[in-house]
C-alpha cells in the first residue's frame, strides 16, 4: 500500500495482484458468505480501510441488507436493513453511481446513522455499487477514521472489483437458493410419505415438526389442534426439548394470535413476540430465546383445524416463499389429521356393528334358554352390564361363550 498525505493510491503491481485474487474467488466453491468475506478482505488490504461493509438487495429487491463487514457485527449481519434511496448507501444503489467523500461524511445530507454502527462517525466514506448485468445488486462501503482523499485509480479499481464479483455473488446466491429449494422439496416429500404411511398420527405429526424445523432452520416448531368445541388450541406435537414449552397451557381462540389464524385462515407473522401484546406467553418466549414467529393455518375441506407455529432465535422476516412452503406442509398435516379421524370413525362404526351383532346373538340365546321376549333379553344384558360395570359387548360375549360351552359338554 502506498500512501502520501492521506492520498490513497494503488500501484500497477498491486492492481494486477488484486484482480488475480478476484479471479481466484470466481473459481472457488459457490459459498456466498465466503465470497463476501474474501471481497471484504481484499478491499480492506487494498485501501487500509478502518471499515468495509457489503450490502446486498433482498430477494424482492426492495431493501438493502448488511451481509458482510470487516468488524464484528454478528447481530447486525442479515438484519440491518436500508430502503432504496435511504442514506448514502441507498442513494448509490438507486442511482447506480459511486460516492466519494474525503471528510465529514456524516454531515452529507444523504447520510443516515445507525446506533449499532460506530463506523458511521468515521470521516471518509467511499460507496460503490456492485454491478451485475449493468444493474446494482448491492453496495460496497469503504470508510476511514481520518480524512482520506480517494484517488480516481482507487475508485476505478474498486469499481472494477465490484463488477467482477457481481456475477460471482449472484451465482453464489442462486446456488444457495437452489440448495434451499432442494431441501424444501426433500422435506415436502418426507411429509407426503409420512401421511401415506401406516404410522400413528402422533408419529406423523412429530415427524412433520422435526422436518419443518430443519427446513426453516427454526428453534421451535409446533402443531396445535382445535379441541372438539373449537374454543381452544392444544399442542399436539413439537420438536422442542423444553418441558416448560411442551406444558404450555391451551390457547383460547378468542383474543389470541393463533386464534386469529384459525378465524381468518391466513398466516400471521410477528417480528418479535417478546414485545407483541397479542402474544400471551411473552415471558416464556424471552426465557426460551424465541423472537420471530409465523403461525400458519392447517386447512382441510376449507376449514381450519389447527395451526403450525414456527419460531426463530434471531429476528427474521418470513418471505413469501417460506410462508408458501409452510402452508403446503400445514395443509398436508391437516390431511393426516383428517385421515386419522376418518379411520377412527370407520373403526368405531365397524366395532359398533360387531358389538350389535354379538348383542343380537346373545339376546337370541337368552330368549331361547329362558323363554324371554326380545326386550326382556335386552334389559337383562343391560342390567348385567350396569351391575358388573362391564360393557354390553363383554356381557354378550360371556353369554355366547357359556352357550358354546354347554353345547360342547352336552
Amino acid at each position: 500500500m502506498r500512501k502520501n498525505q492521506n492520498k490513497l493510491n494503488v500501484s500497477q503491481a498491486q492492481e494486477i495482484t488484486i484482480l488475480r485474487n478476484i479471479v481466484d474467488i470466481a473459481s472457488l466453491e459457490l459459498d456466498l458468505n465466503l465470497t463476501l468475506n474474501l471481497v471484504v478482505k481484499i478491499v480492506t488490504e487494498m485501501t487500509d480501510a478502518d471499515s468495509v461493509f457489503i450490502y446486498l438487495f433482498d430477494e424482492k429487491k426492495e431493501n438493502l441488507v448488511l451481509m458482510a463487514s470487516k468488524t464484528a457485527h454478528k447481530k447486525e449481519l442479515g438484519r440491518l436493513v436500508l430502503r432504496i434511496g435511504e442514506g448514502i448507501t441507498g442513494w448509490v444503489a438507486r442511482e447506480n453511481k459511486p460516492v466519494a467523500i474525503k471528510n465529514h461524511a456524516y454531515k452529507d445530507p444523504r447520510f443516515k446513522s445507525f446506533d449499532v454502527l460506530p463506523e458511521d462517525r468515521y470521516e471518509a466514506f467511499l460507496s460503490l455499487p456492485i454491478i451485475y448485468k449493468a444493474k446494482a445488486i448491492g453496495v460496497i462501503n469503504v470508510q476511514h477514521k481520518r480524512h482520506q482523499d480517494y484517488s480516481s485509480s482507487t475508485v476505478n479499481l474498486i469499481q472494477s472489483i465490484a463488477k467482477q464479483v457481481g456475477g460471482v455473488i449472484e451465482h453464489a446466491r442462486l446456488f444457495e437458493e437452489t440448495k434451499k429449494k432442494a431441501l424444501q422439496f426433500d422435506s415436502l416429500i418426507k411429509v407426503s410419505r409420512s401421511i401415506t404411511s401406516e404410522h400413528y398420527l402422533d408419529e406423523i405429526l412429530n415427524l412433520i415438526v422435526v422436518v419443518t424445523a430443519e427446513m426453516l432452520n427454526s428453534k421451535i416448531c409446533s402443531i396445535m389442534l382445535l379441541d372438539e368445541k373449537g374454543l381452544e388450541l392444544a399442542i399436539k406435537a413439537t420438536q422442542s426439548l423444553s418441558e416448560e414449552y411442551k406444558k404450555k397451557p391451551n390457547i383460547r381462540v378468542e383474543n389470541s394470535l393463533s386464534g386469529t389464524v384459525i378465524k381468518s385462515r391466513k398466516p400471521v407473522a410477528v417480528y418479535d413476540v417478546r414485545h407483541d401484546e397479542k402474544y400471551a406467553y411473552r415471558d416464556l418466549a424471552a426465557k426460551e430465546g424465541l423472537t420471530s414467529m409465523i403461525a400458519v393455518p392447517m386447512i382441510v375441506k376449507d376449514k381450519a383445524i389447527g395451526v403450525i407455529n414456527v419460531y426463530t432465535k434471531e429476528p427474521h422476516h418470513f418471505s413469501e416463499e417460506e410462508t408458501s412452503v409452510l402452508q403446503m406442509v400445514a395443509n398436508q398435516a391437516a390431511v393426516a389429521v383428517e385421515n386419522t379421524k376418518l379411520m377412527e370413525e370407520a373403526l368405531k362404526a365397524k366395532e359398533a356393528l360387531e358389538t350389535r351383532k354379538l348383542i343380537e346373538r346373545a339376546k337370541g340365546i337368552l330368549m331361547k334358554m329362558n323363554n324371554l321376549s326380545e326386550d326382556a333379553a335386552h334389559r337383562l344384558i343391560h342390567k348385567k352390564s350396569m351391575d358388573t360395570c362391564r360393557s354390553m359387548k363383554d356381557i354378550a360375549e360371556s353369554v355366547i361363550l357359556m352357550a358354546d360351552f354347554q353345547r360342547n359338554i352336552s
